[in-house]
């Protein structure tokens, strides 16, 4: 088996025990005589893995009954715009935190929906950071605060949540279950599972019920949260394969655990950050205090020299390192199950590609 250094943003690199797992019962699940992809949501077998992810979740955010895990479709962009559908009403304001990309993406979306109040905004920030939300006037009586909690296209990340009155939410689609957090300050948080949770075709939805509770009635029932909420995700077909990722991967998070993940992830990403830091080669493009530990982004002295690493290093057995296409530059995406030694093996070739072409 060859498998390579997978440092892509997403979908990204899954835990090896996860897809070995799905490969043992790819063909017939567990004497079924079946595929989980064959299954009909609605029987006994797919009820069981459903309803583990599910309890699963629910154990490593440490939220209780009060909180109702969804699996929903069209990923993080389509709450863009399903999270103002439903809670952002005529005469109401949402406040919105601009921290880059996505954190602008969910406003152009709520904007169409409703008064949105950008609180702070580093979007266009060189080096890129995320806002000092320690001053800033929110709104009396917002509907909601929504944040980003890591940038994943600039590489820049939140070390600590932000104190607000009205009801927070967070897009947390690169850096969920990455670290130890109080999720429980959260009314709703959410991410697309193809980073740190499964594979792509699944959107994690995590609200609380009595929030969900005080959203707005006039919606078609696929757009409301509460449509979900009392079906259990299953008021239509949903995409069974991908959480069935998401039950084996969460059941090797339990048993990794999510502090001593965090440990790694912090190593990981020192590691790179530490070349990066004694090189007058190469330019990290994050500020030092909101550097991501999920995506490294830098820079060498010239395009022409980012795409030759981008190439060599791929000719090596890593992959997906070319920086988003909006930024350019070069990008190492190192999430929960990407390995230790698939970095080591980066640092050695980012200090041997220094030797040679500094």
């Amino acid at each position: 088996m060859a498998r390579v250094y997978n440092f892509s943003a997403g979908p990204a690199v899954l835990p090896l025990e996860a897809l070995q797992d799905a490969q043992k019962d790819l063909v017939d699940y567990q004497g079924s005589g079946m595929s989980v992809m064959e299954m009909s949501h609605r029987g006994k077998e797919y009820d069981a893995l459903h309803n583990e992810a599910i309890a699963n979740l629910h154990e490593l955010f440490g939220v209780g009954d009060d909180y109702q895990v969804l699996f929903l479709q069209g990923g993080a962009s389509l709450q863009f715009a399903m999270l103002p559908m439903n809670f952002l009403g005529a005469g109401q304001t949402a406040d919105y935190v601009n921290s880059g990309h996505w954190g602008a993406a969910a406003i152009k979306q709520a904007q169409i929906i409703g008064n949105v109040n950008v609180v702070a905004d580093t979007s266009k920030d060189l080096p890129a950071r995320m806002p000092d939300l320690s001053g800033v006037s929110w709104t009396p009586g917002a509907v909601y605060a929504h944040m980003t909690t890591n940038e994943t296209i600039s590489g820049a990340q939140y070390k600590d949540l932000p104190t607000v009155s009205a009801p927070l939410v967070a897009d947390m689609s690169s850096d969920i279950l990455s670290c130890p957090r109080d999720y429980n300050r959260f009314a709703m948080f959410y991410a697309g599972a193809q980073k740190n949770l499964g594979p792509s075709g699944v959107a994690l939805v995590v609200i609380r019920k009595d929030f969900a509770a005080d959203a707005g009635k006039a919606l078609p029932a696929m757009l409301r949260y509460q449509t979900h909420i009392d079906k259990n995700s299953l008021y239509n077909t949903p995409p069974c394969f991908s959480i069935y990722m998401i039950c084996l991967t969460t059941r090797w998070l339990k048993q990794v655990g999510i502090e001593n993940l965090y440990r790694q992830n912090v190593e990981k990403a020192k590691k790179i950050y530490d070349v990066l830091d004694s090189s007058s080669f190469y330019r990290g493009t994050a500020d030092k205090a909101y550097r991501s530990d999920m995506n490294v982004t830098f820079r060498t002295p010239t395009e022409e020299l980012d795409a030759l690493f981008v190439k060599q290093a791929g000719e090596n057995g890593m992959k997906q390192l070319k920086g988003h296409r909006s930024v350019g530059g070069i990008r190492a995406s190192i999430y929960n199950a990407f390995p230790v030694e698939g970095v080591d093996c980066l640092v050695d070739f980012m200090k041997d590609f220094e030797k040679r072409n500094g």
